[in-house]
């Protein structure tokens, strides 16, 4: 997939104009989301950038802020308030992360938004949502997916729960349920004529991302004996012989069958027929772990290529980037120096792409507000009294 900066704006959300109050993580990610597919997307940032730059570097390495304009503004002094107004009037959607009541604190909660912007989609993006007892609390991804009962699902069998970073809460569970909502609200007032509140919280998000596992104890299954929890042996993964891990997931019969022949246990006892014999689970699991030891990662890798057997070498970030399956879909790109994910997922005929880099923090200031119709003596007079700051950015 091309970095296409210089190209022509297209994507399914072309034309739709996003204000995003700079926050960290799922806010940012949905904005991210947002711009791949084509919609404006204007960032506040504040003099200094957020915990989120910080954390993650800012400015070319903050890929969740590819394609976005940053335009760097005091939100609370009046002559800044004016402008964000300005913004809000002819926004299509608000993002905002911040905990219940700071944006009415601020001045720009939903009530006085929408009075300005009767069609403004206005999603709010907490770890607990608007309201209830957890609502002003503090928290992370792993606390909004240990309340939601994802986090424990997520434990080795027997071991201690855990689930990889951020992905469960903050992304799938939040940023991304957040875009799935204001993409249904661009729907709606396109017939309705009006805006709404999306009241996204990453504790239930992560919920609904486990729907399969709640049916799956719904049904008596999720007891400590499921196939997919870690304790079969034929989904899990295994170490190698040089360190290297491999994942090993023959779940459907026919593949189990074609597993063990490739492993040369199609006539032993403690294998053949017995898949789903969970009282032989333990003993299967030493054996495979044993076998899979004696052998460096490369050599599974090769002996399964060819097969149906569900069994995969587990990559690093830095390996999956040039896995020949990953070239072939051009599933990451360079952006300013940074290999990143590409836009997904794949729409054949307005298809996503990335618009521009991510932006130094103020570089957009004077583009967004001459758009906004400010002369170059207003923007020196906003800039004198610190309503915002201006930022040139480097030739590149």
């Amino acid at each position: 997939m091309k970095n296409t900066s210089e190209n022509k704006v297209h994507g399914p959300l072309a034309g739709i104009k996003v204000v995003e109050f700079a926050g960290i993580g799922p806010g940012p990610f949905c904005g991210m989301l947002l711009a791949d597919m084509g919609a404006e997307v204007t960032l506040l940032e504040r003099a200094g950038g957020t915990f989120a730059s910080q954390l993650f570097g800012g400015g070319r390495k903050a890929v969740a802020n590819r394609g976005k304009k940053s335009l760097c503004l005091d939100l609370k002094h009046p002559d800044s308030r004016a402008l964000v107004f300005k913004l809000i009037k002819e926004a299509d959607v608000l993002i905002e992360g911040f905990r219940p009541g700071v944006m009415e604190r601020l001045g720009f909660g939903p009530d006085v938004c929408l009075q300005e912007n009767p069609r403004l989609i206005y999603g709010r993006m907490t770890g607990w949502g608007q309201t209830g007892p957890l609502a002003p609390r503090s928290g992370h991804d792993a606390n909004y997916a240990a309340i939601a009962g994802v986090l424990d699902t997520g434990r080795r069998h027997d071991g201690a729960p855990w689930a990889p970073p951020t992905l469960v809460g903050d992304m799938g569970g939040g940023g991304l349920m957040l875009a799935w909502g204001i993409a249904c609200a661009l729907i709606d007032v396109q017939r309705s004529g009006q805006g709404q509140v999306i009241d996204a919280a990453m504790c239930e998000g992560a919920a609904v991302l486990a729907h399969g596992l709640f049916n799956l104890e719904a049904l008596g299954e999720w007891n400590g004996h499921c196939a997919i929890d870690s304790s079969a042996p034929f989904y899990d993964v295994y170490q190698c012989a040089d360190g290297q891990w491999i994942s090993v997931c023959p779940l459907e019969p026919q593949f189990y069958v074609t597993f063990i022949e490739r492993l040369g246990l199609t006539n032993d006892p403690d294998f053949a027929g017995k898949q789903y014999d969970t009282t032989l689970w333990p003993t299967m699991k030493d054996r495979l772990t044993a076998i899979f030891k004696g052998s460096p990662r490369a050599h599974w890798d090769a002996l399964f290529a060819d097969t149906d057997d569900c069994v995969w070498p587990v990559l690093s970030m830095k390996e999956a980037q040039s896995h020949p399956h990953n070239l072939a879909r051009e599933a990451f790109v360079e952006i300013a120096g940074v290999q990143q994910p590409a836009p997904a997922p794949r729409l054949s005929r307005t298809p996503g792409t990335i618009q521009s880099p991510p932006p130094l923090l103020g570089e957009h200031t004077r583009e967004r507000l001459e758009a906004l119709g400010l002369s170059g003596d207003e923007i020196a007079r906003l800039v004198s009294i610190g309503a915002v700051r201006e930022v040139v950015a480097p030739a590149s």
